[in-house]
Formats: C-alpha cells, sequence, structure tokens
C-alpha cells in the first residue's frame, strides 16, 4: 500500500506539489491524472526516492521515503517517462545490472532475466545494444528492468507514451497481470481511454492540489457525467506546461 501524507515541494518560486495526500491499494490500479503542470511528475519521483519532499512524507508498505529511501527501493518498481536505458549495453545487460543492484543471487537473476523476457516478448531484441530501440522495445526493457526484483508496488509514468496499438495493448494486458497478482499499481495517464479500461481508483490533481480522489464510478457521479474525459476537464481544470 501507497500513502502519502500532506506533501508539499517547490522549485524555487514555482509550488509544484501543495498538501497532497493520496492512497493507492494493493491489488488495485490508481491512475494519477491531472493536466501539465498539475504536480504528477513530482509526486511520481517523490515516490520514487528522486526527490525529497519539502514538508509532508509518504509511507510505502509502513515505510518512510524520506527516513529509509534505500528499504522503500527495495519494495518499489519505477518505470520513469524517460526509460533511460544505457545504450552501450544490451536488453539484458541493462536488467541484469539493475538486478545486481538490487541484490539478487546470480541464479535468482537469471531466471528472473529470463521469465521477463519471455513475458514480454522481447526474444528478437533482448541481445541487442538498446541504443535504436524503437519506443516500443526501450519501454518493454525499463519495464523488465523495474520489475526485475519482483517489486509489490509498481509505478509508472505515461508508460504508453509514444507506443503503436499493438505495444499498448501489450503493456495493458501486463499491467492488468501484476494487478491480478495483488500487486499496488500507480501510473499518470493522459489516455482517458487506458484509465476507463484499466483502472480501479483515480486522483485528480490541478494546480498542485487533489481535486479528487475515489473509484471511476465516484467520479463519473461526482462530475455528473458518463463521459471520463468530460469529467476529468470539469474537475482538473486548465493547466501550465510542465511538471
Amino acid at each position: 500500500m501507497i500513502e502519502v501524507r500532506n506533501i508539499a515541494k517547490g522549485f524555487g518560486k514555482v509550488q509544484a506539489v501543495k498538501d497532497i495526500s493520496l492512497s493507492a491499494q494493493d491489488g488495485r490500479i490508481t491512475a494519477l491524472l491531472g493536466p501539465n503542470g498539475a504536480g504528477k511528475s513530482t509526486t511520481l519521483r517523490i515516490l520514487s526516492t528522486m526527490i525529497a519532499p519539502d514538508s509532508g512524507t509518504a509511507v510505502i508498505d509502513g515505510v518512510d521515503v524520506v527516513a529509509d529511501p534505500m528499504s522503500v527501493r527495495k519494495s518499489i518498481g519505477v518505470l520513469p517517462h524517460n526509460s533511460g536505458l544505457y545504450g552501450r549495453l544490451t536488453g539484458i545487460e541493462n536488467i541484469t545490472y539493475f538486478g545486481k543492484l538490487q541484490g539478487l543471487e546470480p541464479s535468482q537473476l537469471a531466471e528472473r532475466v529470463e521469465s521477463l523476457t519471455e513475458q514480454l516478448k522481447m526474444g528478437d531484441f533482448a541481445d541487442r545494444r538498446t541504443a535504436g530501440f524503437s519506443q516500443g522495445q526501450k519501454i518493454k526493457v525499463a519495464l523488465a528492468r523495474a520489475l526485475v526484483h519482483n517489486p509489490r508496488h509498481v509505478i509508472l509514468d505515461e508508460p504508453t507514451n509514444g507506443l503503436d496499438v499493438m505495444a499498448t495493448r501489450a503493456l495493458r494486458e501486463i499491467i492488468d497481470n501484476l494487478k491480478e497478482s495483488g500487486k499496488c499499481i500507480l501510473f499518470s495517464s493522459h489516455i482517458m481511454q487506458e484509465v476507463d479500461a484499466l483502472c480501479d481508483d483515480v486522483v485528480v490533481i490541478g494546480d498542485g492540489e487533489i481535486r479528487f480522489n475515489g473509484t471511476i464510478s465516484q467520479l463519473r457521479e461526482h462530475a455528473g457525467t458518463e463521459n471520463l474525459e468530460d469529467a476529468f476537464v470539469q474537475l482538473a481544470g486548465a493547466g501550465e506546461d510542465g511538471e
């Protein structure tokens, strides 16, 4: 379970996040929605222990992300907006490197790499250097890297951005399977169809503040419309570029 407790974060004169609290449950998929500049990526970076909040905190499986970030990193798998692969390494080498950072034993690591390569259908390109990979291939390797240590919590920042239809469908199936295995999944997206098809719960952020936190059906009821995009626009309001 992920719990965010009154976090705030500013960058110079810009207050990216203002007193945000939310939760994401195990065995459920929670979408973090908001216009550009709403504070989504900042929130995800705090949860990923990449940056620290100015105030407040977050707790993942009872571990405070500020007080004990190293322990938190063992229980989370993160797919950033930019895949951040090492271009001179092959797909398998990228995944293996992160498995070693997580302290996996050689035999366990080899088993996980083989399993993920098969599950994500990477056999045709896993042994190639990642420089020059298509966006879909990069996402698959980055996702395998995030899952190599079998984390209980998965954080995805716009995972289908730039993917074609087939790659998007495959990724949605993977995310759904992670949910069925009992994992806690939190991801951001701008695609309402994707949110409607996948998610159990929705958190809407606007101007660094929570505008809604509940289920998909509650969101429609709260906004008074069956159209999820209309509901989102009504609640989130206009935002500015940048996060």
